[in-house]
C-alpha cells in the first residue's frame, strides 16, 4: 500500500530533475525601455552594477576584445574559431547580435556564448559583437548601432584571407534588440541609408542569411498591447521621439519595412510565452514575406522529439516562423521554461541545420 501512494511521487521526482546543461544565467537583455541610464547621483545609486563578461570554455578556440570599428571606439568583438576544418578548407561566418533593448547587454553573456562555442564547434567562425548603446538619458543610438552591425560583415569580408573564412558566406543571428539589428541587416541594402560613414563602405555589407531570435521587427506595433501611463516617453528611447512625434523612424527601425522578392532567407524563433516582445512580431514579418510571395512556414515543435523530426523538413525551406509554446522571451539553443527549470528541448542541431543550407557549400 505505501509503495503504490509513494512510488508516482518519487517517479515524478526523478522525470523534473534537469537535463546536465550549463546554469543559464538570469538575463536582463529584455528589449525593455523602461530603465534610462543614470544621470545624476540619484540615478547612480539606482542603477544595476553591470554584470563581468562571462568566461569561454577553454576547448573552444577563441581572441577576445577585438577592435572591429575604425577610431578609438570601445566596442569590441570576440571571435570563436572554427573548429574540425579541413586542410584548405574556407570557414562559414556568423555574426552574434545580443540584446538588451538597445540599452544594455554584452557580446559575452550566457546566450551569446552558448551560439559562438556551438557555432565553432559546427566549423563556424562566430564573431559575437558589442555595438553603440544608449547610456545617457535623451542619448540618440539609432541608426549608429546599425551601422555598427554592418562594420562587422566588412570587417569579416577584409579579413577573411586571414581567418580562412568565405565573404560570400556570412550570416547573422541575433536575439531579442540584437534579432531587431540582425534582420536589419539581412533586409536592408545601399538604397535605404544604413551604410554609415566610414571609410569601408565601398564593401559591401550584404550577408548571405539571418535568424531572429524573439526580436521586435515590427516597432509601429511593438508595445501597443500595453497601457502608456506616460505618453511623452518614447517607445523606443533610442530614438528619443514618440512613435506619435516620429512615425517614420519607428517605420524605418522596423525590418518589416524592408521585405523585397529577393530578401536573403530568414528564419524565426519565438516562444509563445514572450510577454516582452510578443510572438505576433515574428508573425507580422511571416505576414510580410507571404504578401510579397516568398513561402514561409510556420512550425510549432513541443518537445525534443518534434525538434528532430523537423531538422531535415526545416533545412529545405528558405524562410520559417519556428513557435516553442510557452517558451518565454529569452533562451538560447537549449530552451528552457524558466533559467532554473530542465532544458526541454536542444534546438542546436535544427538551426545549424537551416543555416547550413545558405553557409556551408554544398556536398556532392
Amino acid at each position: 500500500m505505501i509503495a503504490k501512494i509513494f512510488l508516482p511521487f518519487f517517479l515524478g521526482l526523478f522525470f523534473s530533475m534537469p537535463l546536465f546543461s550549463a546554469p543559464m544565467e538570469q538575463s536582463d537583455d529584455e528589449m525593455s525601455e523602461d530603465a534610462p541610464a543614470p544621470e545624476g547621483k540619484e540615478d547612480l545609486k539606482k542603477a544595476k552594477t553591470p554584470k563581468p563578461p562571462l568566461e569561454i570554455p577553454a576547448d573552444i578556440p577563441h581572441e577576445l576584445d577585438v577592435s572591429y570599428l575604425e577610431g578609438d571606439r570601445k566596442e569590441k568583438a570576440d571571435l570563436y574559431l572554427p573548429m574540425n576544418l579541413t586542410e584548405g578548407q574556407k570557414a562559414p561566418a556568423l555574426i552574434l547580435i545580443h540584446g538588451g533593448g538597445f540599452n544594455d547587454g554584452d557580446k559575452r553573456r550566457y546566450r551569446e556564448i552558448n551560439f559562438g562555442t556551438n557555432a565553432a564547434k559546427r566549423g563556424y567562425l562566430a564573431m559575437s559583437i558589442n555595438y553603440k548603446l544608449r547610456k545617457t538619458k535623451g542619448q540618440v543610438t539609432w541608426p549608429q548601432c546599425i551601422y555598427d552591425v554592418k562594420e562587422a560583415v566588412r570587417w569579416l569580408k577584409i579579413n577573411a584571407e586571414k581567418y580562412h573564412i568565405d565573404p560570400e558566406r556570412i550570416g547573422a543571428l541575433g536575439g531579442s534588440a540584437g534579432g531587431n539589428l540582425a534582420f536589419m541587416l539581412a533586409t536592408t541594402g545601399p538604397g535605404d541609408g544604413f551604410e554609415g560613414e566610414g571609410s569601408r563602405t565601398n564593401i559591401s555589407s550584404k550577408i548571405a542569411c539571418g535568424v531572429d531570435f524573439y526580436g521586435a521587427v515590427d516597432l509601429m506595433t511593438y508595445k501597443s498591447d500595453r497601457a502608456r501611463p506616460d505618453t511623452n516617453k518614447p517607445e523606443m528611447a533610442m530614438f528619443n521621439k514618440t512613435k506619435a512625434e516620429a512615425p517614420d523612424l519607428y517605420r524605418r527601425g522596423s525590418p518589416t519595412s524592408y521585405i523585397r522578392t529577393n530578401v536573403v532567407p530568414l528564419l524565426m524563433v519565438h516562444g509563445t510565452g514572450d510577454s516582452t516582445v510578443l510572438p505576433n512580431q515574428s508573425q507580422l514579418l511571416r505576414s510580410k514575406l507571404l504578401e510579397a510571395g516568398l513561402s514561409c512556414p510556420e512550425y510549432t515543435i513541443i518537445n525534443q522529439a518534434e525538434t528532430d523530426a523537423l531538422v531535415s523538413k526545416l533545412s529545405q525551406d528558405r524562410n520559417a516562423l519556428i513557435l516553442i509554446p510557452n517558451a518565454p522571451h529569452t533562451f538560447d539553443f537549449l530552451v528552457r521554461m524558466t533559467p532554473d527549470k530542465p532544458v526541454i528541448m536542444d534546438i542546436t542541431d535544427l538551426i545549424f541545420g537551416w543555416l547550413d543550407q545558405s553557409l556551408k557549400p554544398k556536398t556532392k
